[in-house]
């Protein structure tokens, strides 16, 4: 018996989720790889040290010191060239500041009134986090010398920079020519890289 187009039902989708599926806040961000990264590292708590350690004295109204250097971060992660792109690359990046544990992200300016608020000490605080880091999760640290030598490479060319910067001095660098810059030492352990 031949039926009509409008005697035919069509399937309907089930509005509610399958038990297959997966509960999630769908976003979308063109960084998907480095929101990946950074579900990875929230997971095995790697900034953990650099919260417990780093105490930057400054008021806090809506975002607390540690997350804006957390927000500072995601920025340099991402491929800016300055903190003033925390703007555009994070700010609108809803699912990037997620995967990181960031439920907002602060003003660049606010992140740099930050910044600009360490101290001497909190930069020692801050080596002590890393050296932390380095010690619990670096290969090199654990690397066995009985068993054989470590190959290490050492990259000390210089990085150019304006006039009034921290240690800059005029001299030549290879692309650059003749400019400001200062020297900065690179080592990489090339087993573990």
């Amino acid at each position: 018996m031949p039926t009509s187009r409008s005697a035919r039902k069509s399937p309907r989708r089930s509005t509610e989720p399958q038990p297959h599926q997966l509960q999630t806040d769908r976003r979308y961000s063109p960084r998907s790889a480095l929101a990946a990264i950074g579900v990875h590292l929230r997971h095995i708590k790697l900034l953990d040290p650099s919260k417990q350690k780093v105490v930057i004295l400054q008021k806090s109204i809506r975002h607390t010191p540690f997350q804006k250097l957390t927000d500072a971060l995601i920025t340099i992660l991402a491929g800016a060239h300055g903190l003033a792109e925390i703007n555009t690359r994070l700010r609108s990046d809803v699912a990037l500041q997620r995967a990181f544990g960031r439920e907002a992200c602060a003003e660049q300016s606010v992140v740099q009134e930050t910044l600009s608020a360490c101290t001497p000490l909190n930069v020692q605080q801050m080596q002590q986090a890393m050296d932390e880091l380095f010690r619990t999760c670096s290969r090199a640290f654990r690397h066995n010398y009985l068993e054989s030598l470590q190959l290490l490479d050492i990259d000390i060319s210089g990085m150019p920079c304006g006039p009034q910067q921290e240690e800059s001095r005029k001299g030549y660098f290879s692309e650059a020519g003749i400019r400001y810059g200062r020297q900065l030492g690179r080592v990489i352990a090339t087993r573990y890289e």
